[in-house]
């Protein structure tokens, strides 16, 4: 079976990679294509991959190409983790967002808004050339802002493309962690958009879990989420939300700690990975180790302003194995073999959100097999959650709009419908900004 790996030489891949050499099973991954537009970047990678490989028997063998139609023909899956812009792009989505005043992280407010319009773009050519090249693929979307561009790949690929996100994993295992439950055995009630998710129950053996969890502080407040958000807020919130929430609940407080960090995200990942790729040059150094002391020190500050904020104090030690990779084989795993599982991931609504229409993208419990992944039905959201839910996914509507058509105006629109931006001023500075940072937003007329 062949895996496509779109931003193939991005820092992640060997993840992936390393999850694919765990698979034994019939039917599994034999043939990987790095695909990325930087030639040395992808020397680089594909070298991480190779020491892996060397620690393993009959591993899948490796192919890099920077020509993107070569890299789709025959897929089977195409795993999509592009970075439009690269990380100098995301360091300007913070700087150009911060100097309004306004938050500018990659997914969230107005830097998820300048991400998303640089990269619908490109997203959307990549599924018309997959329905061209290799219509039976399944596209598994790991690209930023993910809920976002995969609805934008859905127009043209249907229910062929799934979107995944290992931040509802991680919350779900905390969770059930913290309840003495087995992760792989619980049900999670979790319903919401990529990044704008709330768990609102947590089953194990047939019982719902999380009223003893939000009644007991002690333990409430010995996680990650409970640290971040604080006992009281989610006591009163009556369930867990996604931690990126903390940008919208704590916004004033999530700013201001970017202002004054001396590197925003963008730039810390920025400099950090020019540092490693800049060492794979030297065609002595060894890769594999180079590649575990960046990984480690990228984890180990994720989020960190956040827990500053808080004081939530540094992340623990299981917190720092990131798992998009896992979730990424067991979809492949149960579509290629049709094992069927359960996992929460982005996929066309289909009537599960009734305040949503069919076509949106939602992110919840999905039942798939080789068919691919039908998402679960749930109850309907409380007022709070809606109201934010369906104010995000009108952004990102005008955004698909604005990239459609290139209209400056509609990118105003977006930018000032988002809840924190709160001004239409701002906005219109904001692509104004964004403009000016991006060459490739030079669309937008």
């Amino acid at each position: 079976m062949k895996l496509t790996i779109l931003g193939g030489g991005g820092f992640r891949v060997p993840l992936v990679y390393g999850a694919l050499l765990g698979d034994r099973g019939e039917g599994r991954v034999t043939e990987v294509v790095l695909h990325d537009l930087d030639a040395g970047r992808l020397s680089a990678v594909t070298r991480v991959l190779a020491e892996q490989a060397a620690q393993a028997v009959d591993a899948p063998t490796v192919t890099a190409t920077t020509d993107l139609d070569e890299a789709l023909r025959g897929a089977d899956f195409v795993f999509s983790a592009i970075r439009v812009g690269g990380l100098e792009g995301r360091a300007n989505d913070e700087r150009v967002a911060l100097a309004e005043g306004v938050l500018g992280q990659e997914t969230v407010g107005a830097g998820g808004i300048a991400y998303g319009l640089r990269t619908v773009p490109v997203a959307v050519d990549i599924a018309q050339r997959v329905a061209r090249l290799a219509p039976d693929a399944w596209v598994i979307n790991f690209t930023n802002p993910a809920g976002l561009v995969t609805e934008a790949m859905s127009r043209h690929l249907g229910d062929r493309v799934i979107g995944i996100c290992d931040s509802p994993v991680g919350l779900g295992r905390r969770i059930a962690r913290v309840l003495g439950g087995n992760p792989k055995e619980a049900w999670i009630d979790y319903v919401g958009l990529n990044h704008l998710g709330w768990v609102r129950g947590l089953h194990i053996a047939g019982r719902d879990e999380l009223p003893r969890l939000l009644a007991d502080p002690d333990l409430l407040g010995s996680f990650e989420e409970g640290k971040l958000f604080g006992v009281d807020w989610l006591q009163s919130l009556g369930a867990i939300p996604n931690e990126y929430l903390h940008y919208y609940y704590f916004n004033r407080e999530a700013v201001r700690a970017y202002q004054q960090a001396e590197k925003t995200r963008g730039a810390f990942l920025r400099d950090q990975q020019a540092h490693f790729y800049e060492e794979m040059r030297d065609p002595d150094a060894h890769a594999l180790a180079a590649w575990d002391r960046t990984r480690a020190e990228r984890e180990a500050t994720y989020m960190a302003e956040n827990r500053e904020t808080a004081g939530a104090g540094e992340r623990d030690a299981d917190d720092l194995s990131g798992g998009y990779e896992k979730v990424a084989l067991a979809l492949m795993r149960a579509i290629a073999r049709d094992e069927r599982t359960t996992l929460i991931l982005n996929v066309r609504n289909q009537g599960t959100l009734s305040v949503l229409d069919t076509d949106a993208v939602i992110e919840v419990p999905c039942l798939v097999d080789a068919n691919g992944a039908h998402p679960v039905s749930v109850a309907p959201l409380p007022d709070h959650a809606t109201g934010l839910v369906c104010a995000v996914k009108a952004v990102e509507r005008e955004v698909l709009s604005a990239a459609e058509s290139g209209s400056r105006t509609t990118a105003v629109k977006a930018f000032a419908l988002h809840p924190l931006v709160d001004s239409v001023n701002v906005a219109r500075r904001l692509v104004e900004g964004y403009k000016a940072a991006h060459p490739g937003l030079a669309y937008l007329k």
